[in-house]
């Protein structure tokens, strides 16, 4: 959620603040890469120190740093801390999720992952409704407060529900190879989400986080040829399944830009819906997965993950092709009744998709052996984190080229000496007439209208074919997982274990 508010609240801080767009278009972009880096950095830290001594620490100097945040005297203040606030809060899913798969008894553990459901889908698409609130009854520095209010109480959750650990007495992993690979993926994802915004390689900033980041990669390979680090099983990952699976991640967190970029990107623009608008139409998705979630892990007890993954990645996919008959017209009150079908497949997909990811490493033996279940959660959280920023800059760039596209397509019928053009802009003219000071006033607001009215059009036609992208995102996977082997395990075999 905090993710989430600093991007939809970036315009409320720019104007608070004074910031340019340009330059405030990095403090969601710093966030991110410090969550790259912590992510995949605390696999380490989690094997050195355990989860309660990292979770603890890293909560209270999140709620520190949050509280500060709004009070940053300047741009270079705000974004270093950002880094830390990002450092800090990136340990959060990866360890929290680990541990309660790892705590849990094996017969709980798709309750466990239900709730997780729930809980990661209903705050980020209630987050929009949230910044709106805060915006328009306290202020902006709830972008940031939001998180320092809610943090003390996972802290007292994981002072209570996380056991105290001896440290190990044996000498801890190297933890140089796992800082090369941290950082240049941390590189790599700065370098993705501000990549359109820069003209790509065409900037030297973008170019020299592409080198670097992709030097740092290789400098990881060598080291783990030379030196291979004990808490890294390269071989482990190495099978069909996991690679799959892996891959669902994927295409899960590109499908969510369905809730995260087409719709709020369309209200925005065409309907100039505020966040709170926006927020309430999105609330359609968050509010029923609390009870849908409960019914499908139900399902899943007593059928097969895996189907229940690809039913909610064709609901989905139906979803998303519907969507793409949008037109100008539309409002929020057009999407709500599908978005209900889209809920539905969201919970079966995210569920069935951590389901069958838990069934094959406890299949695969990842649990029984601290390197191969580190390397499997080192796997799926990165493909997570830097699968959503990957995610975001491709539908970011597809949806500008596509504008474009249309645009120039459009143009082609709005030429000066059409009489269609002539005609509308006659039309326009005359409607505007009486509120301006003359003809030629009105005549260029008159331009103006119909060039806005063609931008629209663009954009509208550009959203629709972001939303048949994700379908046929979703069409590829389905015939991909064709390919997954049958596992030994199912959820009904677990509910008999401890």
């Amino acid at each position: 959620m905090n993710s989430r508010l600093v991007s939809i609240g970036l315009p409320d801080l720019r104007g608070a603040n004074g910031f340019g767009f340009d330059e405030a278009s990095w403090i969601p972009a710093v966030l991110d890469m410090a969550l790259m880096f912590s992510g995949v950095f605390c696999v380490f830290l989690n094997a050195r120190f355990g989860p309660r001594r990292i979770l603890l620490p890293c909560a209270a100097v999140f709620t520190i740093v949050s509280l500060a945040l709004p009070f940053s005297p300047n741009l270079w203040v705000m974004l270093l801390l950002q880094a830390i606030a990002g450092l800090s809060s990136g340990t959060f899913y990866s360890l929290t999720l680990t541990f309660a798969l790892t705590a849990l008894p094996k017969r709980l553990i798709i309750w466990g992952i239900s709730a997780y459901a729930a809980d990661i889908v209903f705050s980020s698409n209630i987050a929009e409704a949230l910044q709106g609130w805060y915006a328009e009854h306290l202020s902006w520095h709830w972008i940031f407060w939001n998180a320092a209010v809610f943090t003390p109480l996972m802290f007292l959750c994981v002072y209570l529900g996380i056991p105290r650990h001896g440290l190990p007495s044996e000498p801890g992993p190297n933890w140089r190879g796992f800082a090369y690979f941290s950082l240049g993926l941390a590189l790599l994802v700065g370098a993705f989400d501000q990549g359109e915004r820069l003209y790509w390689l065409n900037s030297g900033v973008i170019a020299g986080m592409v080198a670097a980041g992709v030097f740092l990669l290789l400098v990881t390979c060598i080291r783990r040829s030379r030196q291979p680090n004990p808490l890294a099983n390269l071989a482990f990952l190495n099978t069909r399944n996991i690679i799959i699976l892996a891959i669902s991640i994927l295409v899960f967190r590109f499908v969510l830009l369905v809730a995260y970029v087409l719709i709020p990107g369309f209200l925005a623009s065409i309907p100039d819906y505020r966040p709170l608008e926006t927020g309430q139409t999105l609330a359609w998705i968050a509010l029923p997965q609390f009870a849908l979630v409960w019914l499908v892990a139900l399902v899943i007890v007593h059928a097969n993950s895996r189907l229940v993954m690809a039913v909610g990645f064709t609901v989905i996919a139906c979803a998303s092709w519907i969507f793409s008959h949008v037109d100008s017209s539309w409002a929020g009150a057009s999407f709500q009744v599908v978005e209900l079908v889209l809920t539905a497949g969201l919970a079966c997909a995210y569920i069935g998709m951590v389901g069958s990811i838990v069934l094959q490493a406890l299949d695969a033996g990842a649990l029984k052996s601290a390197a191969n279940i580190s390397t499997f959660s080192g796997l799926m959280h990165f493909t997570r984190i830097f699968g959503g920023t990957a995610g975001v800059a491709v539908l970011t760039h597809f949806i500008s080229a596509r504008e474009k596209f249309h645009s120039n397509l459009l143009g082609l019928h709005v030429q000066t000496g059409n009489w269609l053009t002539t005609q509308r802009l006659h039309m326009f003219t005359g409607g505007l007439l009486p509120e301006s000071t003359g003809l030629d006033e009105s005549q260029a607001r008159g331009v103006a209208l119909l060039s806005e009215q063609v931008r629209a059009q663009a954009y509208t036609m550009a959203i629709a074919d972001g939303f048949v992208l994700i379908a046929w995102v979703v069409l590829g996977f389905l015939l991909f997982m064709l390919l997954l082997t049958p596992g030994k395990i199912t959820y009904k075999d677990l509910r008999t274990m401890q």
